[in-house]
């Protein structure tokens, strides 16, 4: 019988960076050397509202997410990152982490979250994915990214 591997999911920590920049290398979402400088006001600042998280399997991350508040907004977070590493993707583990960010969300008295990704046809599986889990399509910003590269903005109430 094979067995069955469990993950946890929890805020990211000092120690999960190294492996947060192996799975960004999987799966080539940004370029890993910017990780630094994103995670720093996280790590550094007790008082931040950005949100990063980590699944672990054996204690070591194999995906990741990232979240910050929408400022001039109440209650509006937007994840601009969730990476899974490129050989569990498809396992169910951004379903999972995605439950988790919008409990975590819901029970600090959060209401809404936001996504944002691109109209590319390489991302065509990243917007399937979010319909799939009950965000809704609500914009298109033709050309954003670049001339012919649009963004696709996913929206969904996670509480009151």
């Amino acid at each position: 019988m094979e067995s069955q591997i469990k993950y946890e999911i929890r805020k990211a920590i000092h120690g999960d960076k190294e492996a947060i920049k192996q799975v960004l290398e999987s799966t080539g979402l940004f370029p890993a050397l910017e990780l630094d400088s994103m995670m720093d006001d996280y790590l550094n600042n007790i008082n931040t509202a950005e949100i990063w998280f980590c699944c672990l399997s054996k204690n070591v991350p194999v995906a990741f997410g990232y979240c910050v508040p929408e400022k001039l907004t109440d209650g509006t977070y937007n994840l601009l990152a969730i990476a899974v590493d490129a050989d569990l993707q498809g396992t169910g583990i951004g379903s999972a982490m995605m439950q988790w960010i919008e409990y975590y969300l819901r029970i600090g008295g959060n209401r809404i979250l936001i996504v944002e990704t691109s109209g590319d046809e390489a991302y065509e599986m990243t917007r399937r994915f979010y319909t799939k889990i009950g965000y809704q399509n609500v914009a298109t910003i033709k050309d954003f990214w670049k001339e012919g590269e649009d963004k696709i903005i996913y929206y969904k109430k996670v509480g009151n």
